[in-house]
């Protein structure tokens, strides 16, 4: 069982950062994949990045690559998503997700997600 906490949503400018923090009860969180999700309004929930259960391997949605860089640290149970340059469209609710399986977390495939926290960017 895994229970997921995400935190450091909230209001920006468009070009600005925020850095989103997902913690995981899992005493095995180290050999989970983390990964973190987003819905914008009347939007399917869609992939925004990944990463493999020891940090060696990271994946990202075309739409985020090059402005956002998932992290994790394994000691303290805790995966990161550094967003820069924010755009109005990054505006949705943000779900972190873990899963044994890289292949399914990547898919959403798996039962174990957070309550989603809200990043909103104004132009």
């Amino acid at each position: 069982q895994v229970q997921l906490i995400e935190s450091g949503g909230g209001l920006v400018q468009a070009g600005g950062s925020l850095r989103l923090s997902c913690a995981a009860s899992a005493r095995t969180f180290s050999t989970y994949a983390m990964g973190w999700f987003r819905q914008a309004p009347g939007k399917e929930r869609e992939f925004v990045a990944a990463i493999s259960w020891r940090g060696g391997s990271t994946y990202y949605a075309d739409s985020v690559k090059g402005r956002f860089t998932i992290s994790r640290d394994n000691a303290l149970n805790t995966v990161y998503l550094q967003m820069n340059s924010l755009k109005p469209e990054d505006t949705a609710v943000y779900y972190c997700n873990a899963e044994e399986s890289l292949t399914r977390l990547r898919l959403g495939q798996t039962p174990y997600w957070g309550q989603g926290t809200q990043v909103t960017v104004s132009s």
